[in-house]
């Protein structure tokens, strides 16, 4: 397993524009969420640091849609060489792991690319102008550091924009497993 930091994207960057299958086939785009903030993790099913911090993402997913934050999931992995990161099977890992965000595909990768995702989970939190507020890590627990998963770091961010507070400052790059890039795919940020 690779550990591979988030890229961090320069803070005010514009939200990409995307329009991606969910696990039902209906289609989710950015502009559904017009007007609202937007929550965007990159994961996958297959990564153990996102199976290591997935029931947290299913806590944030309850206790943050309801506040009006818009938050989808995207997996840009290629599925020829992890099928078990496929439509199918992201179907079954939604309802297994608690999801009630739409979960996306990114067959072409070209939405990772948009976003300069580099790591599952990578995750990006955008104001209601859909500008980036926050990107990085969700808390500082990992899979082998006995650190408790509490999602403080992006919890934080998502109050103080919910509460037009000041974000947090000090934001740490996220860490995970490289975005498994399509030969001849894999970007140069």
């Amino acid at each position: 397993m690779a550990r591979t930091p988030s890229y961090m994207l320069e803070l005010g960057t514009s939200a990409p524009s995307f329009c991606l299958p969910d696990t039902d086939g209906n289609k989710v785009s950015s502009q559904d969420f017009h007007g609202k903030p937007l929550l965007v993790l990159f994961i996958c099913n297959h990564c153990p640091f996102v199976i290591h911090i997935r029931d947290q993402l299913a806590a944030l997913g309850r206790d943050y849609t309801s506040k009006g934050i818009g938050i989808v999931a995207i997996n840009s992995n290629d599925v020829i060489s992890h099928p078990d990161d496929s439509p199918e099977k992201m179907k079954i890992e939604k309802v297994k792991a608690g999801y009630v965000f739409p979960y996306l595909f990114d067959e072409t990768q070209d939405v990772a690319k948009a976003f300069k995702a580099a790591c599952t989970p990578d995750i990006f939190l955008f104001d209601r102008s859909h500008r980036l507020v926050y990107r990085g890590q969700l808390d500082d627990s990992r899979p082998s550091n006995q650190i408790p998963v509490t999602g403080k770091d992006l919890r934080l961010a998502l109050d103080a924009l919910l509460t037009n507070t000041r974000l947090p400052s000090e934001q740490k790059p996220s860490l995970g497993c490289n975005i498994k890039w399509k030969p001849g795919h894999e970007p140069r940020y």
